[in-house]
């Protein structure tokens, strides 16, 4: 993608997972600094919840199976913040997205490595909104289409 500058991303990874291991069960959380411009990626077998701010702008990914086989489903809390702020928020999650994915790939790549099948598994992405019009679950395509 080209957007992502690997400098300024931080990844951790927690107790129970490591570079390849485990796929089910793996979940990211990608958080920024609005300041530096900094991401940081934490792959846990938990959310990390510690690293989330009260603004709600993180990104949440786990694997999940399906009767299709794994997918990756991505979440994203657009919110209840009134139909001006909520439309601001759509919009900078649908633009900012296409980076947190890359970050989110970038970020593991030694498990992509190890897992060259999953470079092909669908990416489904839910909006998460009080209001009905910005809750929507999308095909946001594979992982392959962020490296």
């Amino acid at each position: 993608m080209g957007r992502l500058d690997p400098e300024k991303l931080y990844v951790e990874f927690r107790s129970g997972v490591t570079t390849a291991e485990p796929v089910l069960g793996r979940k990211y959380t990608l958080t920024h600094s609005d300041l530096t411009a900094e991401l940081f990626l934490t792959i846990g077998l938990k959310f990390a919840y510690d690293q989330i701010t009260s603004m709600r702008d993180e990104v949440l990914a786990e694997w999940r199976m399906s009767s299709s086989g794994l997918f990756l489903y991505v979440y994203v809390y657009v919110g209840n913040f009134g139909p001006a702020v909520n439309a601001v928020r759509n919009a900078v999650f649908r633009r900012e997205l296409p980076l947190a994915l890359e970050a989110i790939v970038y970020g593991d790549n030694q498990f992509f490595a190890v897992h060259p099948h999953l470079n092909h598994a669908p990416i489904w992405i839910y909006f998460d909104s009080a209001d009905p019009g910005y809750t929507q679950f999308e095909y946001w395509g594979t992982p392959l289409n962020y490296q």
